[in-house]
């Protein structure tokens, strides 16, 4: 005998498979909690906006003088720092013109008040570029005297700040050479040339007192910490490199912490000019262009434009060279006429791009005794970070969080590139975990504070009361019931009472792919993931499935054989 099933029936058997396919694909399966899926990826949406970062972006040009009568003294201000950051600036220019010390020591009151206004940034969440200077050019074209003080003076001065700044390096994201010349930029000097009237013939003496001073800059920091310098030359004198990429620092040389990899590097006279105002000095000039682009994959760069330029200084040759050169900071008070003539698209442009931008695209959890978190992220902005950026996991449980260090530095994350992060989880003590990242501030007085942590680019992820991204993963590590923390394992702190290279380049937009056989979460705007969604039409598949065989059964019958 044959056993005929009818139409209905098949239809019902149909349904039913079909529930179960739109589970998967739609919001998981339906299954009980103790049958959760041992592998999930959730793929993430950008948020369009413009990140306030830090050490990135737009900065705010601010100076204050010490002159001989004891005026001058502008202190940061806490409220308008403050209101800089509410706009997305995180970062200013700090000139110190120390016009009264040219033939003096610093005293106490000069050096206390530099400490109140580090004080003051770190307050309002705010890092500084910094550069001392003793003169300030006022007539055009300038004539000497300048002001500027000899190289004995520069250096006991570096040396009786060299406290200060060890102790400030949390809110100091550059320190610029400084000190020679008008504007501390180099040129316009009574002392580091042969012949004041013609600065621009340097012998080598004068490079040797040049090198003098930033080697005793590179010694007041941390040996993590860059100077930047005003002009490629002056990095290739000191170092005795030629200039082109045969002379720039290599990938093997960057971080570490020889003064190759710590002298970086700033123009003020950004698109002026074919050669900036002499910041380009090489023959021909190309070799010096190809060094920057070269060194500034490692290195800090920045300053700011000032001469309109055309069509150099027009928006498309300005993208350009901002993306060649990676540029980090940019200054948004000067020059006016240069940066409006980028129109607003390309203003927005530069505020989104300027320095690092990371974005998630997909984040993957497996479950169990051998537990792993999966991260793939992008760099689309148009430099790396450049000062130390530690990597963390943090494990979010009922009674505690569990901070999980990435052996990876955040600086080798280099522009336009896509990183994956594979973290295994197996020394975590076993329980239910919230996954987040987190991208903190290296320096320990400042490592808590989520002002001065890294905000990936996402839409529903990031946590402003903790400065973590998070994941909007749950990971089930080893049994399901949380044992208390092993001796040596990763670092446990109590929960926190508020809410909860070597990569490819990409394009500005690629399309994220989840894993084979991996229930995929996506969120959008809202950050929501489907699961509700899928669930509800799993059921409601379900049930008409089951209607159907009801009324199959009831109609069924044999034939004969």
């Amino acid at each position: 005998m044959t056993l005929i099933i009818p139409a209905s029936a098949r239809i019902a058997r149909v349904i039913v498979a079909v529930g179960l396919i739109a589970a998967v694909v739609v919001g998981g399966p339906v299954l009980p909690s103790s049958a959760a899926p041992s592998d999930k990826t959730v793929v993430y949406a950008e948020d369009p906006s413009v990140i306030a970062n830090p050490a990135r972006g737009w900065y705010h040009h601010t100076e204050t003088h010490s002159y001989p009568d004891g005026s001058g003294w502008t202190p940061l201000d806490r409220g308008e720092l403050t209101a800089l950051r509410a706009r997305g600036v995180t970062q200013i220019l700090r000139v110190v013109y120390l016009e009264r010390y040219v033939g003096a020591d610093l005293d106490p009151v000069v050096l206390a008040a530099l400490d109140a206004d580090f004080a003051v940034a770190r307050a309002a969440g705010v890092t500084v570029i910094l550069r001392f200077a003793y003169a300030q050019g006022g007539g055009a074209p300038p004539v000497p005297p300048y002001g500027d003080a000899p190289v004995e003076r520069v250096l006991a001065h570096i040396s009786q700040l060299t406290p200060l700044l060890r102790a400030n390096t949390d809110v100091i994201a550059a320190l610029q050479q400084g000190f020679i010349g008008l504007w501390g930029e180099g040129y316009y000097t009574d002392h580091f040339v042969a012949d004041p009237a013609d600065p621009s013939v340097v012998t080598d003496a004068d490079w040797a007192k040049r090198t003098q001073v930033v080697e005793a800059l590179l010694a007041a920091l941390p040996a993590d910490r860059a100077v930047q310098v005003r002009t490629m030359l002056a990095k290739q004198r000191a170092l005795n490199r030629p200039s082109g990429t045969a002379g720039a620092l290599s990938a093997a040389e960057a971080w570490g912490g020889s003064n190759a990899a710590r002298i970086g590097h700033h123009n003020d006279c950004f698109l002026a000019s074919p050669d900036d105002f002499g910041t380009f000095q090489s023959d021909p000039l190309t070799l010096d262009q190809d060094y920057l682009a070269q060194e500034t994959k490692y290195l800090p760069m920045g300053g700011e434009t000032c001469a309109v330029n055309a069509p150099r200084s027009s928006w498309p040759s300005a993208a350009a060279e901002l993306q060649r050169y990676h540029f980090s900071f940019l200054n948004e008070d000067y020059n006016r006429d240069v940066l409006q003539s980028w129109g607003q698209d390309g203003i927005d442009a530069v505020s989104r791009r300027l320095g690092y931008r990371l974005v998630l695209e997909s984040s993957r959890v497996v479950d169990g005794p051998a537990a792993t978190v999966s991260i793939t992220l992008r760099n689309d902005g148009w430099a790396a970070p450049y000062n130390p950026r530690p990597v963390r996991i943090v494990l979010s449980g009922p009674q505690r969080d569990i901070t999980v260090p990435v052996p990876v530095d955040a600086r080798t994350w280099a522009a336009g590139q896509r990183v994956t992060l594979d973290v295994p989880l197996g020394t975590v003590p076993p329980g239910d975990y919230r996954v987040s990242l987190a991208l903190p501030a290296a320096e320990p007085s400042v490592a808590a504070d989520p002002r001065f942590a890294i905000r990936m680019a996402n839409l529903g992820t990031w946590d402003a009361s903790t400065g973590r991204n998070d994941l909007r993963q749950v990971v089930r590590v080893g049994a399901a019931t949380p044992a208390p923390s092993a001796p040596g394992g990763p670092s446990v702190s109590p929960a926190p009472t508020g809410p909860a290279e070597g990569a490819v380049a990409l394009p500005t937009s690629t399309p994220s792919t989840s894993r084979p056989g991996s229930p995929v979460d996506r969120l959008p705007e809202t950050g929501a993931a489907s699961t509700v969604l899928g669930a509800t039409l799993a059921v409601l598949l379900l049930a008409a499935g089951a209607a159907f065989a009801v009324i199959g059964r009831r109609r069924g019958r044999r034939t004969p054989s």
